[in-house]
């Protein structure tokens, strides 16, 4: 089936402001500019160009015509042993680092573990974990999104079964579990890239269709995986930088 004209034109402008031919904040042709250089009437160009206001990539402003999204500046996330071993919360470390209000919503609620999660953290299918989900924010702005899992079978009854309530809310897992005499040793990152959901796109404020780095990430004591989770970024508007400690006699530490 034929994609409808305004698709087709929505296409070529997309692709104009991916390549840079259209500059940030750059103003975009009026309709009728539009309409004539495509051989359209003025309501298919309205209609490319509202596609585009969807999608992220142009703002609309009342009198003044169409611009291109200006491009927030690329931040940096740390992921490192030291910040994570050392008290606090890493995310606000990193956002302090920079200048940046960090800060987060959450919710937790106990349910059965995916079995890709009971995988991860070597329990049972359908064995009780705390599921808590994130947004973490910059200046009041979506950054990235977290998802966690806990076992309920270490932390049920203690002052930590609840991330972001009781007395360690708002603390790292690893200086959390350490609370309950759960001491993590290393973690684990595996990273890769998806299209976003339409779920995430709306929490992040991004366009349908846009990529994300998705960072599957476990915590282990010496006996056994603590947490995990999965962890959500946009990559046009942060990097993950790694510090990885190095023994200097038996080699680098996989501890990032």
């Amino acid at each position: 089936m034929a994609r409808p004209n305004y698709q087709r034109i929505a296409d070529t402008l997309r692709q104009r402001i991916v390549q840079g031919n259209y500059a940030s904040d750059e103003r975009l042709p009026s309709r009728q500019a539009l309409a004539d250089e495509f051989g359209v009437g003025p309501r298919v160009a309205a209609d490319a160009v509202q596609q585009l206001v969807a999608e992220g990539y142009v703002v609309a402003r009342t009198g003044s015509g169409t611009y291109v999204r200006a491009k927030p500046p690329v931040r940096r996330l740390t992921r490192s042993w030291y910040r994570e071993s050392r008290g606090g919360s890493p995310f606000r470390a990193d956002m302090a680092a920079q200048a940046v209000r960090g800060g987060w919503e959450s919710a937790s609620e106990p349910v059965p573990a995916p079995e890709i999660i009971a995988d991860r953290l070597a329990i049972e299918p359908d064995s009780q974990v705390m599921r808590t989900s994130y947004t973490f924010t910059g200046d009041g702005e979506p950054v990235m999104l977290s998802t966690s899992y806990e076992p309920l079978e270490v932390t049920r009854g203690t002052s930590v079964v609840l991330p972001e309530d009781g007395p360690h809310a708002g603390r790292g897992v690893v200086e959390r579990m350490r609370e309950i005499g759960q001491h993590i040793v290393h973690a684990g990152e595996i990273v890769s890239a998806r299209p976003v959901d339409d779920e995430e796109a709306d929490r992040l404020r991004l366009s349908r269709g846009a990529v994300v780095m998705v960072v599957q990430r476990t915590y282990y004591t010496d006996s056994r995986p603590i947490e995990t989770a999965d962890i959500i970024v946009p990559p046009d508007r942060y990097e993950l930088a790694y510090t990885i400690p190095v023994d200097q006699e038996q080699g680098y530490s996989d501890q990032s």
